[in-house]
């Protein structure tokens, strides 16, 4: 690292050109495989099935993020239930 590297801003030069350069080469990569696909002759079969597993990745994620999970309280009155049951 030269001494124009050592400050702050010579760290934020090189952490925005090495995120660039990694967007560039991760955006290159996806473009090749949009193309490759688009010259499958299965095309909509695909889309389709895209479609599928987008909305059971999406019903996945609102099932475990939406779904409100027991109060505290209440799983701790049930343990205590169930113990003065087992007496």
């Amino acid at each position: 690292m030269t001494r124009e590297e050592d400050g702050w801003d010579g760290q934020a030069v090189l952490l925005a050109a090495g995120l660039a350069d990694l967007a560039v080469s991760t955006l290159g990569t996806a473009l090749g495989t949009v193309r490759g696909l688009l010259r499958r002759s299965d095309g909509a079969e695909l889309a389709a099935d895209a479609e599928r597993e987008l909305m059971a990745r999406g019903r996945l994620v609102l099932d475990r993020y939406a779904a409100v999970p027991p109060a505290h309280l209440e799983i701790l009155a049930r343990r205590a239930l169930d113990r003065q049951a087992g007496r």
